[in-house]
């Protein structure tokens, strides 16, 4: 990899180590170039590696990402900036593994869209009522706010929040979880999150979508004129992530939460 290039949360200090990469880098023999890098160095928390991986989701074929904490939570990133001269250390010698996360898509008419976390259905208006289909196979019929689908990156982000399940690292699936959803005599659903195997094809079928939002990661589009939106896991866009610390995830995970 002998193109690159970097992005940061533009504080000072994430600004302060971008120079260092660039320099220490192009020292080295690497090349700084916007239009062929096939690696992007990522500085600061997941916020910035999620809207990086937007900024380049027409190149995932082409790239990977190699990410340094100095935000809030870095659950994608490497390392942090004490371990910069490591980081640094370990690409220069290749001396890492390449980890691969699909990303989600929604399609619904003749639109698609990506996530890496989640993608959500809510109705803040109203409560909303979809029916969802599980491989073709009726499942149940949902009532609340709506439901949000993760994939395992995204286990411990917003689906964490409304009570669904952490997954480890390395295991693919597609975690289904309601966000409020109503139970009680009339009306009831599974009231849990579910898991399933990552090749699920999810159908969200509703007469009404009026006031509902479809949220991908930290983008939304607005549901109105909808009837059916399919979620699945994307077969071709895919995000390559670059690990070289060793961390474990369990110890990582213990250090974010």
């Amino acid at each position: 990899m002998k193109y690159f290039t970097v992005r940061d949360r533009k504080d000072s200090c994430s600004r302060k180590l971008r120079n260092k990469i660039e320099q220490q880098l192009v020292k080295c023999g690497y090349v700084l170039d916007e239009d062929k890098a096939e690696v992007v160095f990522v500085i600061g928390g997941d916020g910035t590696f999620l809207k990086c991986v937007y900024e380049f989701v027409d190149r995932l074929e082409d790239v990977c990402f190699y990410g340094i904490h100095t935000g809030t939570l870095g659950f994608l990133m490497d390392c942090q900036e004490c371990e910069l001269e490591q980081f640094l250390s370990n690409f220069i010698n290749q001396d890492y593994i390449l980890k691969s996360y699909p990303l989600l898509k929604a399609e619904f008419d003749d639109q698609c869209v990506y996530a890496l976390n989640e993608i959500r259905i809510e109705n803040s208006l109203r409560t909303q009522q979809m029916d969802i289909i599980l491989n073709d196979t009726f499942f149940e019929t949902y009532r609340g706010t709506g439901i949000c689908v993760s994939s395992q990156v995204g286990s411990t982000a917003y689906n964490r929040s409304i009570g669904g399940s952490v997954v480890q690292d390395g295991l693919s699936i597609l975690q289904l979880a309601e966000i409020s959803g109503i139970h009680h005599r009339a009306y009831r659903s599974l009231g849990s999150s579910l898991i399933m195997k990552d090749d699920t094809k999810i159908h969200c079928i509703s007469s009404n979508f009026q006031g509902a939002i479809l949220g991908y990661d930290s983008h939304a589009i607005q549901l109105d004129k909808q009837k059916e939106i399919l979620i699945t896991k994307s077969s071709n866009h895919i995000v390559k992530v670059i690990s070289a610390s060793g961390l474990s995830y369990f110890k990582r995970l213990e250090a974010l939460f």
